[in-house]
């Protein structure tokens, strides 16, 4: 058993390249070979949002405060809320992040194929992105 302290977990920011808007990322875990699961708490102040990207294994999102958006490509823009729970498939290319005026906390769960748990893309335009929640 190993337990890894808060204290040993820095906090980082969202890159810009990765995110619009102000992003706070809290390490939860990186599983050692030959486990793959990387978690992280993240925190996206209003209207700040990840860039569109895929999970070569998928990602899994457990809202904990807040009103967030999710979407994936060509679907709709679906809000989601504490205690949701969302799944997008390996390849799913998709965003989620906060609603306008709103902050948004969630647990990312995803695993690493071949040491890669995400592939980033392009950013979300304003013009995809709602100037209203709902």
């Amino acid at each position: 058993m190993e337990i890894f302290e808060k204290a040993s977990r820095e906090m980082s920011h969202g890159s810009p390249d990765y995110f619009t808007g102000t992003v706070r990322i809290d390490p939860v875990h990186s599983a050692p070979e030959p486990a793959r699961l990387r978690a992280v708490v993240v925190t996206f102040e209003p209207s700040a949002r990840t860039a569109w990207h895929t999970h070569p294994l998928g990602q899994t999102l457990h809202v904990l405060s807040g009103l967030g958006l999710a979407q994936s490509w060509g679907g709709p823009i679906r809000e989601i809320r504490p205690g949701d729970t969302v799944w997008f498939a390996p390849g799913e290319k998709h965003w989620h992040g906060a609603a306008p005026g709103q902050e948004m906390t969630h647990i990312a769960m995803q695993e690493a194929q071949d040491g890669s748990a995400v592939t980033w893309l392009e950013q979300v335009s304003d013009d995809q992105y709602p100037a209203q929640p709902g």
